[in-house]
């Protein structure tokens, strides 16, 4: 049993690629937590595709002990957590249930925007924080001018910023200190009723679903009843245990100390991420204040390549909801592609995360629809619709006017490439709200639409900044403007799959651009086809995909020029009654191509 003077809670947070897993990696070593033989890089990782492209997507947890210069022995509960702006809703929740934040800075690079986003979900749970400044070892770092930068862009004190370099370990045990001395330690009440907050669940294949919780008051048993304030379910506690990072188990949770637990609980869903949890017979009244629930805000259709592997993704959609509650699914039919799924995630990179999991892990080929965003229709009749996919868009002569969601943008960018990005943010309807200095970088928020990001945004801001360019953005509501949905028709048959919603002003272009894209993807046939692009009933850009001709009249020799015409008007005849009765067939790499849009 350890009293609350020698916890310490704290998370790390910081931009992508800045070193807060290889951070956490050292802590875990210097300490002795893993044994020297089953130690690997970024152990906190442990999906196959976090290792793969080098992220964090699930925020993880580790207890390790730590004994301080001061004679005592500390517990430290350590919580990892994403850089990525899709998985922003990780790190919001972590940061609640510890007291203080390492806020880790690469000293090559400064300042970037997921830094800061990450430092404002510290400041708002009210976080003392540590600034560390890593990868001091390379020769391009500038340890004072990044300290400079921290105090003149976020505001924090970082005089006393530690010095250190994740990779090579130097400077680690100041890191350790600096915990133990520089953050608080938790408050709460060992005699008060059980109140401890529900941080996170995911499912084991051998013990159900594993609950994460931090106790705040009381303590927590093998053996306990239980309750969910929220659900109101009741179970008993089977396995007590703390993460090092392998479970290990435990008789007692005191307050202040983060663990896990088993109770039987069959689905991810019983669990809501924020819920208080008590005991069953003397419980707490107040519950405490959860969090909002993960709001989708991407949208897109998965369809199996071949139909006859829908079963297969059914279930394989319903084993990856289990872990990811913030990842919302249902089932839809296209004429086009068959049988599917309409699924709602956090932002692109979560789709693709999404998608490369259902592929490698479930061998599941898919095919991917156009990622649409949630647009506010507004009836003539006064009621409002929440339009997820183009295809369901009600005729237009009800309709009294189309809000869509906005985003507030801010991207850090070198001086060099500042009018790029002001001309990229232009054109894609943003509006600048801001525009100020922090160094030789310039920071710009932009109030930008969300279907503009969604598309290649990001892949584009890359492109023209060669990469320098940091980017972050947050939903700040729904604004009215002139949006009408363009549908693709091929051979005079619209093809769902391929309608969406543009702007008024832009949909010439975006329509011509596709179909010129479809007319060089689209194989030819026996008979021409028309593909056209259309805002209600008015056809906006079209292009004919020339027919395939047999030269019917290469037996003719000689003779009068009235017998070739005869087997030509022939052959048109037939051309003509093929194109009433033949179908398109449009292949699968088509649909996928169409729809990446760039230009």
């Amino acid at each position: 049993m350890t009293d609350l003077e020698h916890i310490r809670n704290f998370s790390i947070v910081a931009h992508i690629d800045h070193g807060k897993s290889t951070l956490a990696d050292r802590l875990i070593q210097l300490t002795g937590t893993v044994a020297e033989r089953d130690m690997q890089a970024q152990i906190l990782d442990s999906m196959d595709i976090e290792r793969e492209r080098g992220i964090t997507i699930k925020a993880n947890s580790v207890r390790i002990e730590y004994p301080a210069k001061d004679g005592q022995t500390y517990i430290l509960n350590l919580i990892d957590t994403p850089g990525h702006v899709d998985f922003a809703y990780e790190v919001s929740r972590s940061m609640r249930a510890v007291e203080g934040s390492l806020l880790v800075v690469d000293a090559t690079q400064g300042v970037e925007a997921q830094t800061l986003a990450n430092v404002y979900h510290a400041i708002d749970a009210d976080h003392e924080i540590v600034p560390i400044l890593n990868k001091i070892d390379l020769p391009a770092s500038e340890p004072e001018k990044v300290c400079e930068q921290i105090e003149d862009v976020i505001g924090i004190d970082a005089s006393d910023a530690v010095h250190v370099s994740a990779k090579t370990g130097v400077g680690i045990p100041d890191v350790l200190e600096a915990i133990v001395t520089r953050l608080p330690a938790p408050k709460g009440d060992r005699d008060a009723p059980l109140k401890a907050m529900l941080v996170d669940s995911w499912y084991d294949s051998y013990l159900g679903v594993v609950v994460m919780i931090r106790v705040m008051d009381g303590t927590i048993k093998k053996g306990d009843r239980i309750r969910m304030m929220q659900t109101n379910a009741v179970y008993g506690v089977d396995k007590l245990a703390v993460l090092k990072p392998e479970m290990q188990d435990i008789k007692e949770l005191g307050p202040g100390e983060i663990g896990v637990f088993t109770a039987s609980i069959k689905q991810v869903r019983d669990t809501r991420v924020g819920d208080t949890i008590t005991s069953e017979k003397s419980g707490t009244e107040m519950a405490l204040p959860g969090f909002k629930p993960a709001q989708p805000v991407v949208f897109c259709g998965l369809f199996p390549v071949d139909n006859a592997e829908f079963e297969d993704l059914r279930d394989a959609i319903d084993k990856l909801a289990l872990n990811d509650a913030s990842f919302s699914f249902e089932m839809e039919t296209s004429a086009a592609l068959g049988f599917g799924f309409r699924c709602g995630f956090l932002g692109l990179l979560h789709l693709e995360v999404i998608r490369d999991r259902l592929e490698r892990e479930y061998d599941i080929e898919l095919i991917t629809t156009a990622p649409s965003v949630i647009y506010h229709v507004f009836m003539r009749d006064g009621t409002t619709l929440e339009l997820h996919n183009p295809a369901d868009m009600p005729d237009m002569t009800h309709v009294d006017h189309i809000e869509e969601p906005r985003i507030k943008a801010t991207i850090l960018v070198p001086d060099e490439y500042l009018g790029d990005v002001l001309k990229l943010c232009q054109d894609r309807r943003g509006i600048q709200i801001d525009l100020t200095y922090a160094g030789s970088r310039a920071m710009v928020v932009y109030d930008l639409p969300l279907n503009e990001v969604v598309f290649d945004f990001y892949d584009r801001l890359k492109s023209v900044t060669k990469g320098y360019a940091s980017f972050d953005y947050q939903m700040i509501g729904y604004r009215e403007d002139a949006l009408v949905k363009m549908s693709v028709l091929v051979n005079e048959e619209p093809v769902d799959a391929l309608s969406m919603m543009v702007h008024r002003d832009r949909a010439e272009a975006r329509g011509r651009l596709m179909c010129e894209k479809l007319k060089e993807l689209i194989p030819r046939h026996m008979f021409k086809i028309p593909i056209q692009a259309a805002i209600g009933g008015r056809v906006i850009a079209r292009e004919t995909l020339s027919a395939m001709r047999k030269d019917v009249t290469a037996k003719c020799y000689g003779g009068d020029a009235t017998r070739k015409k005869k087997l030509l008007e022939k052959q048109k005849k037939g051309k003509k009654k093929m194109r009433e009765f033949g179908r398109v067939s449009i292949p699968q790499e088509a649909f996928i191509n169409a729809l990446k849009m760039d230009g």
